[in-house]
């Protein structure tokens, strides 16, 4: 199965294909489910959440879509095969894998105890090879897929020092999916990597927090938080034109000019700004989320 060259075409590259989201039970991932549908995907949803998973296949059939909802567990292989196989026993053959679950928490990280380090790995790193260790030799035998992973704003620039654990696992995710890039896409394989910035979720709330006086800091006050919708419809017209790297915020590879200019300068005039009270919280748009 021809995965075709990127173009203009809306459906593209969905239209008649079979996608896997791992992470798609809730939040970004359940838009991004949605409208992988909508684009003529037939999606297998998984989560750890069965519930959510069962949930957001069944509104997508409601739709006129086909989907599956399994339980996954990212941390375990055995249960990231047989996801897998599940999904493929009723959709066939997979030919684009959306690796978004993930993690979060937040505190200094001398309070963050070391088996939490290995957690966050765990989950948001190694989840993703987990899956691409049942997929990826497919995939290549083939000469066909795409491999999608989601990073942050945090792992593009620094600012998220309450969270560095999360940061420094969506860096290495990156980091992972440019190279993954480099090796595949001569082999016919597809990489790209949706790089979120603000969007409103619900994760913030249910974050673990291992330090009571440490403040949320964000990615800059000039940027506006984006809907779940808006992320997912980025991250397929992305993928729609062939891209590798798909910010939510183009203002994200603006900031990493100003970073690549000076490093240095630029670390520490956040450090000025944070000790100024500018914690670079994104704008909200309260009648947009009807919070007004």
């Amino acid at each position: 199965m021809d995965q075709g060259a990127p173009g203009s075409n809306p459906q593209a590259p969905f239209d008649g294909k079979n996608a896997i989201i791992f992470g798609g039970g809730q939040n970004i991932g359940r838009s991004i489910a949605f409208e992988f549908a909508r684009r003529g995907a037939a999606v297998a949803v998984a989560d750890i959440n069965t519930d959510g998973a069962k949930e957001t296949a069944q509104a997508i059939t409601d739709r006129g879509g086909k989907a599956v909802g399994v339980r996954v567990d990212v941390m375990d292989s055995a249960s990231v095969a047989t996801a897998s196989a599940e999904a493929e026993a009723v959709l066939g053959d997979i030919d684009i894998v959306m690796n978004n679950a993930g993690l979060l928490h937040s505190g200094h990280p001398q309070d963050i105890p070391l088996a939490e380090w290995q957690r966050m790995f765990d989950c948001n790193f190694f989840g993703i090879v987990r899956a691409l260790e049942v997929f990826l030799p497919r995939m290549v035998a083939r000469g066909t897929g795409y491999i999608v992973n989601t990073a942050s704003f945090a792992g593009l620039y620094p600012y998220a020092a309450n969270r560095i654990p999360y940061a420094a696992s969506k860096a290495a995710i990156l980091n992972l999916s440019e190279n993954l890039a480099l090796y595949l896409e001569p082999r016919g394989i597809r990489v790209s990597c949706l790089i979120p910035g603000p969007v409103m979720t619900t994760s913030i709330g249910s974050m673990k927090t291992f330090s009571g006086d440490m403040p949320m800091r964000g990615p800059g006050s000039h940027l506006w938080v984006q809907s779940q919708d808006e992320a997912a419809h980025a991250l397929a017209e992305g993928m729609r034109v062939g891209r590798i790297l798909i910010p939510t915020h183009a203002e994200g590879f603006d900031t990493i000019r100003d970073w690549a200019t000076s490093p240095d300068d630029f670390i520490r005039s956040l450090m000025g700004a944070f000790e100024s009270g500018n914690d670079g919280k994104p704008q909200v748009d309260k009648v947009k989320f009807g919070l007004a």
